[in-house]
């Protein structure tokens, strides 16, 4: 069988050292959990004032608040993830969980930034929320909650 451009990812050093080592696995994996953390909490909060509850706070003063943890989050994730993939990348790049996970995360991505450059303009310059930016928030919540759940099962999906 031949190489594929898989074997030359986790043949590189870090993918070893990742596979090898008795803690890099384990460390990148906690730090993967933290990262889904910093990253879905500011966004369900986020979209449930979207769907107006916590009315007592503005939407763009959540969105200022929020927004920085999401994007700590976001790199927490995106450079652990990237490791742990890397330390398997063939056997990962064929799991059918992780690919339904990037689909997801590109799904979320998409709605993200139409939210972001359509619809909260919008609402930032008044309380006003459209029909659209709800549904919007209730797509977001739905599709993290998928890619939390696709995340799970790439341990039993392959």
């Amino acid at each position: 069988m031949a190489p594929s451009a898989w074997d030359a990812v986790t043949g590189h050093a870090v993918s070893v050292f990742v596979r090898e080592s008795l803690w890099a696995y384990p460390i990148l994996e906690t730090i993967h959990v933290i990262g889904l953390a910093l990253v879905f909490a500011p966004i369900l909060l986020f979209d449930l004032r979207v769907l107006g509850f916590y009315a007592d706070t503005t939407i763009a003063r959540w969105h200022a608040a929020l927004l920085p943890w999401v994007y700590f989050g976001f790199a927490l994730n995106a450079s652990s993830g990237a490791l742990m993939f890397a330390s398997d990348a063939a056997e990962f790049a064929g799991n059918r969980a992780f690919q339904v996970k990037l689909m997801l995360l590109a799904a979320a991505g998409i709605n993200a930034v139409l939210f972001q450059t359509r619809l909260f303009p919008a609402v930032r310059n008044g309380e006003v929320v459209s029909a659209t930016s709800k549904a919007s928030a209730i797509a977001s919540i739905v599709l993290w909650l998928a890619i939390i759940t696709a995340g799970r099962m790439m341990a039993y999906i392959k």
